[in-house]
């Protein structure tokens, strides 16, 4: 039956957000206020969900895509504000929920007074025990696309070598669905970040599809040497000033020699890179492969962002990944799935919080055509050229 068919299943790491409103406080004032055995007078708290199971997930759900959420909380307070928050948006978005009476649910508390960069007190909560076994396997074998978002944040996913990562998508692929996986970057002082990424990455990677990392994330969990050059040349972590299209295009190889058929860099201000595979792997990427594999195969492309008035980043790379994952679901050619990717994804930093600057399929794509001018973005790499007509770079033929 129609009723019964799901576009894509969102899992991963989720939790609720509390935000105090700190307007009261002055930039000036902050260290000196802050202090053991002050009482500081603030506004109300605002709850909000978040992670990719929340960003990814629910930016689906704006556009259009019929969407179930599957992440993980605890049969608690904070869990039962999660499934509320949720079901108010859509009731049947939480019916993969898996909800547990042994774990606390996730949540942050982000102290983000105005002129002060943030602070986040986060407890990882039930992400820490979301194992295979908490995946609803009649909805993913019910939808096109499975997408799992911030294993390095789950401590599960990645404390016994990858195994339980690995076991989600291998799962998750024999119902035929197309698999799609984002990443968090680890802190290199957690165990996490000593975690042996290239073997956990090594053993997921052959069941993943789509492989949509930040290039610090990948750099991080796969070329650590390569990672700390960029960032002692670059003189701290800004290193998307250094990053060319032949280092791209080695990376995006190897992903390719390791399993994926499409793989989607975020670059930041800099823009999206993709690289997909040769037609025979596109053509195996299950349910969600596109008709015209030939379309597909062998692109290369760097897609450059959208001018806006940004009021926030909270969220924009996953809002970015919702827009390819929703263009590819649509059956978009690749060029227009980076257009809208990036079109997504700067709608998204026009607000301050993860959702409310995304607009509907429609609404975005009508901008993209009435002429919305991108970043100004030269390239200076040999054999590369800016080709207008679709608004991307690529190779020289």
């Amino acid at each position: 039956m129609m009723t019964d068919f799901i576009d894509a299943v969102v899992a991963g790491h989720l939790c609720l957000d509390v935000f105090p409103d700190l307007s009261r406080i002055r930039p000036d004032a902050f260290e000196r206020l802050f202090q053991p055995g002050r009482l500081l007078d603030i506004g109300p708290a605002t709850f909000v969900t978040g992670g990719p199971v929340s960003n990814t997930g629910l930016a689906l759900h704006k556009l259009g895509l019929r969407t179930r959420l599957m992440g993980k909380v605890g049969d608690d307070i904070f869990g039962g504000a999660v499934r509320r928050y949720i079901e108010r948006i859509e009731p049947e978005l939480v019916s993969g929920m898996a909800v547990s009476p042994d774990v606390d649910t996730s949540y942050s508390i982000v102290i983000n007074p105005p002129g002060v960069d943030r602070i986040f007190l986060h407890h990882p909560g039930a992400n820490d025990h979301f194992f295979a076994d908490d995946l609803n396997d009649d909805l993913i074998a019910r939808s096109r696309l499975f997408h799992f978002g911030y294993p390095p944040l789950m401590r599960s996913m990645y404390a016994d070598g990858g195994e339980s990562l690995r076991a989600v998508f291998r799962r998750a692929k024999q119902t035929g669905v197309t698999t799609s996986l984002d990443m968090a970057l680890p802190d290199p002082t957690t165990a996490s970040g000593r975690a042996p990424w290239p073997e956990i990455l090594g053993k997921t990677l052959p069941f993943v599809d789509i492989f949509l990392p930040s290039i610090e994330e990948l750099l991080f969990t796969l070329w650590r040497d390569e990672y700390e050059r960029l960032r002692a040349d670059a003189g701290g972590p800004d290193i998307l000033p250094l990053i060319t299209p032949g280092l791209l295009g080695t990376m995006s190889g190897r992903l390719h020699e390791m399993g994926v058929a499409v793989a989607v860099i975020k670059l930041g201000w800099r823009g999206l890179y993709l690289h997909t595979a040769d037609a025979a792997r596109i053509a195996e990427m299950g349910r969600a492969a596109p008709d015209d594999t030939a379309a597909w195969a062998n692109r290369i492309y760097w897609a450059p962002t959208f001018q806006v008035q940004v009021a926030g980043t909270t969220g924009a790379g996953d809002a970015t990944i919702a827009g390819f994952l929703a263009a590819l679901l649509r059956g978009l050619s690749p060029e227009e799935a980076l257009t809208m990717a990036t079109a997504v994804g700067a709608c998204n930093v026009e607000a301050a919080d993860s959702l409310s600057g995304i607009r509907s399929w429609q609404e975005t794509r009508d901008r993209v055509q009435a002429g919305w001018p991108r970043r100004e973005q030269p390239l200076d790499a040999f054999g590369w050229r800016y080709r207008p007509e679709i608004g991307l770079w690529s190779p020289e033929a």
